[in-house]
């Protein structure tokens, strides 16, 4: 009758620490998913390894860096053709389910639209020839220093919602941790 006790009070006393800590918002950047690095799928401060720019600074467009200002960005840069639409349908997804969360830039890269092309120019992944369709995302983490600074990670891959729901997810999460210590 006592282990029946004792096992009754530990289930007890679980249930009640993950609702507290659910209630209170409890997080933590080990929660976060992606770490900064220069990995395939790390968050990138620099050119990834996979670049012939390795380690070299990224030029975030200042439109990039203004929006960046109120929320995460997410940028998708394609030309809507069929290789495209999985892309596209994945991402109409995660805007319709967590676009209030994120600053959406939908670009054409068949038009005038010059923010393509210095989307493609910074973001590129590989360093070489970008490809379309391109999911760029934009946050906030801070540096081996301490301080905060806009980080990227970006794709030519069609990657499906997972993907974007992933790194999105994260975005959000270090982005509000890290906003207030953001210095533009």
């Amino acid at each position: 009758m006592r282990l029946r006790e004792k096992n009754s009070f530990i289930t007890i006393l679980v249930t009640v620490v993950l609702l507290a800590t659910s209630v209170i918002g409890f997080s933590s950047a080990s929660e976060n998913k992606y770490s900064v690095g220069s990995g395939n799928d790390d968050w990138w401060t620099t050119y990834p390894a996979q670049s012939p720019g390795s380690g070299s600074e990224v030029n975030h467009p200042q439109w990039v860096l203004a929006a960046l200002g109120s929320k995460p960005v997410v940028i998708y840069v394609h030309k809507g053709c069929s290789y495209c639409k999985p892309q596209t349908d994945a991402l109409a997804e995660v805007v319709k389910e967590d676009g209030n969360e994120f600053i959406y830039f939908d670009i054409s890269a068949d038009g005038n639209d010059n923010r393509a092309e210095e989307a493609l120019q910074a973001y590129d992944p590989t360093g070489g020839v970008a490809y379309v369709p391109m999911t760029i995302i934009v946050t906030l983490i801070p540096n081996s220093e301490g301080k905060v600074e806009p980080v990227w990670h970006s794709t030519e891959e069609v990657t499906g919602k997972e993907w974007i729901k992933n790194y999105v997810k994260d975005a959000i999460s270090y982005y509000n941790e890290n906003r207030a210590n953001w210095m533009k």
